[in-house]
């Protein structure tokens, strides 16, 4: 079963991200959907040839986790984007965990964009972990290294370069605040239900 590449061409338009930028970010994320696809046919073929244990094999297995992950994290920070985001409502339960694990919404706010303006590529993941029920804000170096184990992506920002690069070439903290601007909270009606 193949992957298949979301469309996310309703962005288009979304304020402070330009077209030109946006459609750059897509075209790389239908890269990652064309190559997990392409690295597990391959894993595919080599296992019906019993090529299981060779050196080949290994490095296709390893850099499988890279490219779903590529694709995948673009899924969720595609989709936590929409034209005319608005603020998170202090009525919900999203915003209530958030304040009772950081203290307020402001700490949390700022915690997460420290960790974006920080030097170097990556992720940063505000994540939901079920077992000790508790927010944490992460930073992921690549797609494959650092994710917590078990925990549940809730708002995912890209601070790869080509998240912004286009628009506001080393100004990664303005790129942040527009990211900031365009976040689709509509997503506090499934996770509010974590926090019943």
């Amino acid at each position: 079963m193949a992957y298949e590449p979301k469309n996310f061409d309703s962005l288009l338009g979304t304020k402070g991200l330009s077209d030109q930028l946006l459609k750059n970010h897509f075209t790389l994320y239908q890269g990652y959907v064309t190559n997990t696809n392409k690295v597990a046919d391959a894993l595919n073929a080599m296992l019906k040839e019993g090529k299981t244990g060779t050196p080949e094999y290994a490095e296709l297995k390893r850099r499988f986790g890279w490219e779903f992950n590529g694709m995948r994290l673009h899924e969720y920070y595609f989709g936590n984007i929409v034209k005319g985001g608005e603020h998170l409502d202090k009525s919900t339960n999203l915003y209530k965990k958030i304040a009772s694990d950081f203290g307020s919404y402001e700490n949390w706010e700022k915690d997460f964009k420290a960790t974006g303006a920080m030097r170097g590529i990556g992720w940063v993941l505000l994540y939901y972990d079920p077992w000790a029920e508790r927010l944490c804000n992460t930073w992921i170096n690549e797609h494959d290294v650092g994710h917590l184990c078990g925990a549940t992506p809730l708002l995912v920002m890209d601070v790869f370069e080509h998240a912004y690069m286009v628009d506001y070439g080393l100004k990664k903290a303005d790129y942040i605040e527009a990211f900031f601007k365009a976040i689709d909270w509509s997503m506090e009606d499934w996770v509010d239900k974590m926090f019943e």
